[in-house]
């Protein structure tokens, strides 16, 4: 009886593996992409790194697809922001009461009491921006931990 929760935990981790993208595996898709890039950005992209110059198809081979894309005008110059998410735990408690009735502390029968809950809540914020001018690389933030 032990083992069902494992059990039932296994398909979930095949699909969540299933959904994540590394480097290898974006190469593997788009080898065509990935051989018209210049050997200098071939070894990059196969670390998952990004360099000033790179096309924005040798950073989505780095590094996947973005979160979000936003365009934008600095000092007369058009650009465009690549943004990758974290996912950033936030924090809560809360007291309250609860009720039931089955098997309770004393036997059978109704059951109350009241409690602290803590709870942790993922909320995705930006990670790290990539800026491009003219679909290339001139520069990028990673958040710091």
């Amino acid at each position: 009886m032990k083992l069902l929760p494992f059990i039932c935990l296994i398909p979930l981790a095949i699909l969540l593996s299933s959904c994540s993208s590394t480097p290898q595996s974006r190469i593997q898709k788009n080898p065509e992409l990935y051989n018209r890039l210049p050997e200098k950005h071939k070894a990059l992209v196969q670390q998952g790194k990004i360099d000033r110059g790179m096309k924005q198809p040798a950073v989505y081979l780095a590094m996947g697809n973005p979160d979000s894309k936003v365009t934008g005008n600095r000092e007369g110059r058009s650009y465009e922001r690549w943004d990758y998410s974290v996912l950033t735990p936030v924090y809560t408690s809360g007291f309250g009461g609860y009720y039931g009735y089955g098997r309770g502390y004393y036997g059978r029968g109704p059951y109350y009491g009241t409690g602290y809950y803590p709870e942790v809540y993922y909320v995705p914020t930006r990670g790290s921006s990539v800026y491009f001018r003219k679909g290339s690389v001139v520069g990028w933030e990673n958040k710091q931990r």
